[in-house]
């Protein structure tokens, strides 16, 4: 069965939009109500979100579902996505729900699914959310209603479990760091967790106000940082998107370090410390420099389909402890389960300590291929992908790449948009093959 609501990272849409509306989602958290329950008589389910101004409208109505359904509820308030997967293991819930929509615009807003393992739901498990929202929605008698509580100190739980995976001696105290926390999930917990290591950094875009969120701000938008940076003359730069699992890095001198190269320095330091990682899970878009670069090395690479629940899914596959994308999930199943912004940049910190060297040193920078991404709006995006005069087109401009480079066109799993990549050693024959795809995409009809 094709999904109607899930895409590669649960539900995602426009505020005030099925189904990201308060019916919707008060017929959502019925659903994911029963789902936990599962013919037993008790479920606890979390709820956490970032800092858009719509969470404190979907939370309720969530909340409201769920109680319905004879679930109980704990409410953990501005919360990392990464934070929420742990504490739903801490705090041995059945399973949890992200209200967030990560990287996006604070229009947006999005319902994110965990196990009891803090591990995002499998095609499966969503299958049969959607199969129970196709159900009429029935309230249990009153005495099965769930309840609702506040969870007390789950900022203090979550910023110890990070700071935890940090080994001392600490020897940064005369870095300059900046952390940008793009005005969402982490502005809370992210001065916790780094007063906790002892550091003081300057944090910026930490102060939300619903609307805000990753607004020129976070790991999507690193002018901000990088204008910080060089104002305050600071040796780092560490930016989180608006719900705190992705993360970008920006050193001294202004340069950019993403997913990709964070990838590759974790890598690098696995391997020069002897440690057993197997190899390295990335995806189709990592960048083709990178991959060539770990076979110069040794190190076993495999390409999975974009998203960290696919990049995730191919590592345990393989036995495989490191994995990630270019956007900045990075996932080190030595450290948690899922792609964490913080630990992920206590781990840079860490590499910088041992080798008392700076980012743009340590960053063993790889020269990567030339990359353009394009966007074209689509309300049906599919259409678009098996439109044979649109799959001709990208077929001749495969052949006229070869193997200088690659084409990678797909439906977006977040927005309505088919994204189009094109990588190769030449800039400018990447950038007329992208116009010229992109031009013949918004010229077909969509019927």
């Amino acid at each position: 069965m094709e999904k109607k609501y899930f895409g590669t990272d649960g539900i995602r849409g426009k505020v005030g939009q099925s189904p990201i509306t308060p019916d919707g989602c008060v017929r959502l958290g019925w659903a994911i109500g029963r789902y936990f329950l599962d013919n037993r008589d008790e479920a606890k389910i979390l709820i956490g979100k970032d800092t858009r101004i719509s969470g404190y409208m979907l939370e309720s109505a969530l909340q409201s579902g769920i109680i319905s359904a004879g679930a109980t509820v704990g409410l953990l308030g501005p919360m990392p996505t990464p934070g929420i997967a742990y504490l739903t293991q801490k705090l041995e819930a059945d399973g949890a729900i992200v209200i967030s929509a990560s990287h996006n615009p604070y229009e947006d807003n999005g319902i994110k699914i965990f196990n009891g393992k803090g591990e995002k739901l499998q095609d499966s498990a969503e299958l049969m959310i959607e199969s129970l929202l196709a159900q009429p929605m029935k309230t249990v008698p009153a005495a099965e209603l769930g309840k609702a509580n506040r969870v007390m100190a789950a900022q203090e739980q979550y910023s110890g479990f990070c700071a935890g995976h940090y080994s001392p001696p600490l020897e940064l105290n005369d870095l300059k760091i900046v952390v940008d926390c793009a005005n969402g999930a982490t502005y809370q917990v992210a001065p916790l967790v780094f007063s906790k290591i002892g550091l003081n950094p300057l944090f910026i875009a930490s102060s939300p106000d619903g609307l805000n969120i990753n607004k020129d701000c976070g790991s999507t938008n690193p002018g901000f940082l990088r204008e910080t940076i060089a104002q305050k003359k600071a040796d780092i730069g560490i930016a989180f998107d608006g719900d705190g699992d992705r993360i970008c890095l920006v050193d001294h001198q202004g340069g950019l370090i993403d997913g990709d190269d964070i990838l590759y320095l974790l890598a690098i330091d696995f391997l020069d410390r002897g440690e057993e990682f197997g190899g390295v899970v990335g995806t189709h878009m990592t960048n083709m420099a990178i991959e060539l670069a770990f076979k110069e090395k040794g190190i076993p690479f495999f390409r999975a389909d974009v998203g960290d629940r696919n990049v995730i899914r191919a590592m345990r596959e393989r036995g495989w402890l490191l994995g990630g994308e270019g956007s900045g999930h990075i996932l080190n199943l030595k450290k948690t389960n899922t792609g964490d912004g913080l630990i992920t940049a206590l781990q840079i910190l860490e590499i910088i300590n041992r080798e008392k060297k700076s980012l743009a040193e340590i960053r063993n920078a790889v020269p990567k291929y030339p990359q353009i991404l394009r966007n074209v709006r689509r309300e049906e995006p599919q259409s678009l992908l098996t439109n044979p005069i649109f799959c001709s087109e990208i077929s001749s401009c495969k052949g006229r790449l070869g193997n200088k480079g690659r084409i990678l066109v797909r439906k977006s799993g977040t927005e309505s948009l088919v994204r189009i990549m094109v990588e190769g050693k030449n800039r400018q024959e990447i950038e007329n093959i992208g116009d010229h795809l992109e031009s013949v995409a918004v010229s077909i009809r969509q019927d």
